[in-house]
């Protein structure tokens, strides 16, 4: 999917914005998402951590479990920004596994994934770049 340079830097602005919801006491990692939908609304995430760390959830997967939880599946892109809460924003903060994989059960090969520090640094890559080799639930039954 093609997506103008105006989605994209509006999504880029939306994660940024998640960013700042962050609850990471632990980490001091802050990560937000922001979720198109074919609507052309925008659903946010960011990343919650627990002291349980297995309990704790990653921007992206908010963002898309707010989503699903609320009946809207139709993901056009997704964009994600993070880094520590107490230094500048300077390098990419890439999806996990557990969250590209969940992306992968929502979304097309193609899906563009956007991978931000800010407006002017910034790349995309659909799903399948980001998960080769994708594991999708035709391959359990």
């Amino acid at each position: 999917m093609e997506l103008s340079k105006e989605t994209v830097f509006k999504l880029i602005d939306e994660a940024t914005k998640a960013r700042d919801m962050a609850y990471a006491p632990y980490s001091k990692f802050h990560v937000g998402a922001a979720l198109l939908l074919g609507d052309g609304s925008i659903i946010t995430g960011c990343n919650i951590e627990n002291a349980s760390f297995g309990a704790t959830n990653c921007a992206e997967r908010t963002a898309i479990f707010k989503a699903v939880s609320e009946g809207k599946k139709d993901f056009k892109a997704i964009a994600i920004v993070g880094g520590r809460a107490d230094e500048p924003l300077s390098d990419y903060a890439y999806p996990c596994g557990i969250c590209r994989q969940v992306m992968c059960e929502f979304c097309p090969d193609d899906f563009p994934v956007i991978v931000a520090v800010n407006k002017e640094k910034y790349y995309i890559k659909p799903l399948d770049e980001m998960l080769p080799g994708l594991f999708r639930g035709d391959k359990v039954l």
